[in-house]
């Protein structure tokens, strides 16, 4: 076993998973970073992870390349319409078409393979079940499941090196959590959020990811340090 305990980190370089693993280095753990390119649209994230990495001192950050492009079946990766200017109600009506089919399913699967290799003790996701967009694969019973298969599918689980699925901020709100990622030292200037983001990288201003984070920001009493298109009347003022 490693000397200093190990995490494999799942980070999107979006401002959950961000803080998750400000929270996984605040708990002595040697962290190992682990992002995606999965042919989504909002790819300028792959770019805000290799930034939060760095930032953040991560022992090893993997960017690896999957298709689900050829899959289809949501807006992130097909030629759906993002939706825009939902309110919170509305975003917890129905699972919306920015919905990934299982894609927190496989990144874990993925992130449990280099955790056994590297013996690591955790792996840590920043799923949320309160600010989500009706998002199947965010909720606390399907991480305590997945928890169990990790510990069922590995030799590493049979011998016993038990491994757990950390998702610390699964209970909290967007304010919660941009408190807790302030407290420890997180630039969410290095982040991005947006499921449509311009070519430059703007964040659009109006996709359920653009505002339920602004109105964490808004909640908190602090501008939000991304830019953006266009902005949520009375959310955030202009960057």
């Amino acid at each position: 076993m490693p000397l200093q305990p190990r995490a494999v980190v799942l980070l999107s370089g979006g401002l959950d998973s961000a803080t998750t693993l400000a929270i996984a280095r605040s708990r002595g753990l040697e962290c190992h970073a682990l992002s995606f390119r999965y042919g989504q649209r909002h790819a300028v994230e792959v770019e805000a992870a290799a930034r939060v990495a760095r930032s953040l001192g991560v022992a090893q950050h993997l960017v690896l390349d999957i298709d689900l492009r050829r899959f289809g079946g949501s807006a992130l990766t097909g030629g759906l319409e993002v939706p825009k200017g939902r309110s919170v109600e509305e975003m917890q009506q129905s699972i919306p078409v920015t919905y990934v089919p299982a894609r927190n399913t496989i990144m874990l699967a993925y992130a449990l393979a280099w955790a056994e290799v590297l013996e690591a003790q955790s792996i840590y996701i920043g799923v949320n079940a309160l600010d989500y967009s009706g998002y199947p694969d965010c909720r606390p019973e399907y991480i305590a499941a997945f928890e169990r298969l990790a510990n069922l599918a590995t030799k590493a689980g049979v011998e016993g090196r038990s491994l757990r699925i950390e998702a610390p901020l699964i209970t909290c709100s967007k304010a919660q959590i941009i408190r807790q990622g302030l407290e420890l030292g997180v630039d969410y200037s290095l982040t991005t959020s947006c499921y449509d983001p311009a070519p430059d990288g703007a964040a659009c201003g109006g996709c359920d990811a653009c505002l339920l984070r602004l109105r964490g920001f808004a909640e908190c009493g602090v501008a939000d340090p991304i830019r953006y298109q266009r902005l949520a009347t009375g959310l955030n003022k202009e960057n």
